[in-house]
This record gives C-alpha cells, structure tokens and sequence, in this order.
C-alpha cells in the first residue's frame, strides 16, 4: 500500500516546472534560474491566497497585548487584523499602521488595554491544508507559465484545473 505525503515546498516547485516542460530540481536553492523564480512565484501566490483569510489561518477572538508603553505590535506573521466588536462606538476604531494597531479616533498608537481581534496569520506551505497547498501550487503553475511561456491555451487548461481546486479549498 502507498504511502500518501503531503505536497512539500519541493513537490510544488518541481509541479510548476513541470507545467512549461522543464526538468525538475532536487533541492530548493539549486541556483537554477527557472526553479528560483518559480519559487518566488510559489511564495507570492501562497501570501496572496493566505491574505484572504481562510478557516486554517484565521485565529477567532485572538487577544493582542499591550507592552508597558501601551503599544500593541502585531505579530511577525500576521497580514490582516480586525477587531471583533461589530457594534461601532465612536469611542475607539483601531486600524494596523506601521505593524501596530491605531486609534483612529484616539489618534494614537497608546492603548489602556489589550484589544480582542481576529487575525489573519501567514502560515508556511507545509503547515497549510493540502487543499490549499493544492490551489496554490496550481495558481502559481498558471502565473508562472503565464509569465514565461504566455500560452492563451495552456493557461486555460490550467485555469480550469485551478477552479477545481478552488472549488475543493473552499468546501475543505
């Protein structure tokens, strides 16, 4: 019986390589040029994708602490933050400036206590759902080609093959 493994960083680059016909690499880094870009690619599609926020990289009612200063830093990975009041009071709106949290109404970074949010966190591709790995992967083979190659009907093949795993990602 097989064994089935997760979509590694790896299999994903060596997928996009694959899509323009190219060879595949046997570790990340190899200095080839295409492998590098497709890397890139691969990284900037799973950072879009991340950043709308999805069941597996969302933290619910996540409390942000403040230092002794008063200031709330968001975390290192964070890349969408919301408050989760959904009454607005007019006494505070709280915003992320500068990879801190903002008092609109206040005007300032100074706060009295800590702020409960939602947060949308960045996680690594190997700590992803492999649905997810799965759209990613495919979303960057696309605008990879796309970028290289320019194939209208490739990128339609590609693009159909994308829309189902879109379509499995959101039903996961």
């Amino acid at each position: 019986m097989a064994t089935l493994t997760p979509t590694s960083k790896l299999d994903a680059v060596n997928s996009i390589l694959l899509g323009i016909g190219e060879a595949p690499v046997n570790t990340l880094g190899s200095g080839l040029q295409e492998a590098e870009i497709a890397e890139v690619t691969l990284d900037n599609i799973n950072r879009e994708v991340q950043t709308l926020g999805w069941h597996f990289n969302t933290e619910v009612r996540y409390t942000l602490g403040k230092t002794e200063a008063g200031i709330i830093n968001l975390p290192s990975n964070c890349l969408k933050v919301d408050t989760t009041s959904v009454l607005r009071d007019y006494k505070t709106d709280v915003v992320e400036r500068s990879r801190k949290l903002y008092d609109r109404v206040k005007n300032t970074f100074v706060f009295t206590t800590d702020i409960e949010t939602d947060i949308v966190v960045f996680l690594d591709f190997e700590a992803i759902p492999e649905s997810a790995r799965r759209f990613i992967t495919l979303r960057a083979a696309r605008k990879y080609q796309e970028n290289i190659l320019g194939s209208t009907t490739l990128s339609q093949l590609q693009a159909d093959e994308e829309q189902i795993a879109l379509f499995a990602l959101r039903e996961a």
